[in-house]
This record gives C-alpha cells, structure tokens and sequence, in this order.
C-alpha cells in the first residue's frame, strides 16, 4: 500500500510528538509512504528508509495557501497514492484519494471564549471539513471520541489512538536512573501557556504556598510569549503576585530542546498539570517515567488518561486545593520509584500506529 502523509506538523507540540511518535512505526512496515513537509526534517526522521519518498512542502497548514494555492505537483504526487493521511484535521484541496485524519480534540466549540468569533467559524469550518472528508476519524482519548461525536455527528467511525511516551523519554529516564537525575526546589509546568492550561490557578497557589515559606521556584517550560502579551489582567498580577518580595521566582524558559526539557522535568521536585481542558496530556506521563511526582486536575479527560496511574489529583478550579495538594507532596523528600511497566506499557507509539494502519 502506498501512503501519502501530511507532516507539516512534526515540529509542532502534541501533534508533533504524535506524529514522531508513529513514523519510525511505519516506516518499518512493507507499505511504502509519500512524506510531506520539510525536506531537512524528514531526511532526518526518515533515517534512509528506502520506502520513503520525502517531498518538501512549505505551504503552512490551515492557511490561504494552502486552501487555495496548494501546489499542483504535490497534490499528483499525493494522489497517486492510496491513501492520504493527516495527524490533524486540515486537509488540502484537490485530495482526491480516501483521507483519514487526527483529530486531538474539539477545544474551541467547546470552549469558545478562547477564541474570537470570527476565530471560532474559521475553526468550526475546518473541524466540519476534516469530518466531511475523512473515511475515518483517529483520536487521542474516549473523552475526544465523545466530544467530537457530540459536535460533529456519527456517521464516521471515531477509533481511539492514544499518544504516547516518546523513546528518547524512555532512554533518557534509563540513563537518570544510573545517577544522573539530582532533585532542586523547583516545581514545574510543562507546556503552551493558553488560557485553558489553567496556569494563573497555579500562579495563585504558587503565591500561597510561597507565603507559608515554601523555598521552591516555579519553571513555567513553554513560551512566555502567549502569556506576556496577553491582555488579561488577572493573569499579569497573578505572576506579580507569585513573585511577591523575591523576584525571579517565577522562570519562564522560552523554548527548550527535548534534552533541556527532560533536565527540567526530571530533576523537578513535582509537576503540575492544572488544565482546565485536554484531548490527551503527555507532562504528567512524561514526569512519571522521568522520577517526578505529578499533580494533575481532576477533569474527566485526565481521569481517564491517568486512573490508576500513581498520580495525585486536586480539584480543577480549585486554588486552595491545589495549594494544599502540593504542600503535602513537596514535603515527601524521597523521589518517587521508576514508573512500573504495566503503566509504562499501556500507551505506546507501536500500540498507536498499528491500530491507525490496520484503520485504512
């Protein structure tokens, strides 16, 4: 079989990761596969494989190019395939084979505060497409499977496609546990600072704990830039706040490697997910397999993802609940063991990409 796949994306966060996560998979079976994007980028992700053909595209995705200048050549080449497979829910025009995408989540027309009006149309127009397009729909959670199926409609199948910890994570957290991982004062917080991550919750809890002569710093790991320029008021005194007498409390890293990442996470006293919303969230698996505590808000997506993980929960929404559930974490000194196998194992990329390529 041979597969067209749209990977625009893989520098991108959660569908990046994703869409790293699943390549090597299937690029080590007997199918052979177009990869679109960057020629840089795929050359490496490749590694040479022979049923590869890499073909570059710098059209960005969901935008005016693409929807109406999309180049010719490529579509042919695409088209010339079985199939077209997208790790997100933008498909070019003029795709004229079966298409397949991921969709992650449904975030905006569920929580359309987030964008503007004319913000949210555009991505309802989009999601609609990709489920008008699709022959099948992949997702990352039963909680996305839900939601997509209450906003879109049935008459898809919807198959769960978890993500999954990356292998460089894996390796990494062998080699931390040899020695090389050494626990600091600091909590951390992993990813795109968006007004659904909940972070001025963990501002302002921050700001408590800190008040009662907590000596740890707060490592906001995402780029500072979402958060700086944003009009929100509250959020703005909640980093002043948090700051309080002791400026420099709380760090914002900007952009970090995989490496930086990892260095940050395992040698963190704890990380907290405080999300107000999620299609699948990976910090909290990521910390676990890296030796740190997590602490994660207790929405349904996260309940599903992590039940029975050793993962603390507070209550989403809830500041001095937070503040009393990190309280009570930091104060556990020892590191917590390596994360047990049958957790370990419950989400991999092979699992992932085996279920989407028995779904074409």
């Amino acid at each position: 079989m041979k597969i067209a796949i749209d990977c625009r994306h893989i520098s991108s966060s959660g569908v990046g990761v994703y869409l790293q996560g699943i390549l090597p998979v299937f690029l080590g079976t007997s199918n052979f596969f177009y990869l679109l994007g960057d020629l840089e980028k795929l050359t490496a992700a490749a590694g040479g494989r022979e049923n590869a053909k890499i073909i570059e595209c710098g059209v960005k995705p969901f935008s005016f190019a693409e929807m109406f200048f999309f180049p010719k050549e490529i579509l042919k080449a695409a088209n010339s395939c079985d199939l077209f497979f997208s790790p997100f829910f933008n498909v070019p025009p003029g795709i004229k084979i079966p298409v397949y995408t991921t969709i992650h989540d449904i975030i905006f027309p569920d929580m359309p505060h987030l964008v503007s009006k004319p913000g949210l149309i555009a991505r309802n127009f989009f999601y609609k497409r990709a489920h008008r397009l699709s022959s099948k729909i992949f997702t990352v959670s039963e909680f996305s499977k839900s939601r997509i199926l209450h906003h879109l409609g049935g008459g898809k199948p919807v198959i769960v496609t978890h993500s999954a910890i990356q292998e460089k994570i894996l390796n990494y957290s062998a080699n931390a546990a040899a020695g090389r991982a050494q626990k600091t004062e600091t909590i951390v917080f992993a990813g795109n600072v968006k007004k659904h991550k909940g972070l001025d919750l963990l501002l302002q809890a921050f700001a408590l704990l800190k008040n009662e002569g907590a000596p740890h710093k707060l490592v906001i790991i995402g780029e500072s830039g979402n958060f700086r320029s944003s009009h929100n008021a509250a959020l703005s005194k909640a980093v002043a706040l948090a700051n309080g007498s002791s400026a420099g409390d709380v760090f914002f890293t900007g952009a970090v490697s995989d490496e930086q990442l990892m260095e940050h996470i395992s040698s963190a006293a704890l990380l907290v997910q405080p999300s107000l919303y999620e299609g699948f969230c990976l910090p909290p698996l990521e910390a676990l397999v890296l030796g740190t505590r997590a602490l994660i808000s207790d929405i349904p997506v996260l309940r599903e993802i992590y039940g029975g993980f050793p993962v603390e929960f507070f209550k989403a929404g809830d500041t001095a609940d937070l503040k009393e559930k990190m309280s009570e974490l930091l104060s556990q000194k020892e590191a917590p063991p390596p994360l047990a196998d049958e957790f370990r194992l419950k989400y991999t990329f092979e699992k992932t990409a085996s279920k989407i390529l028995a779904g074409f």
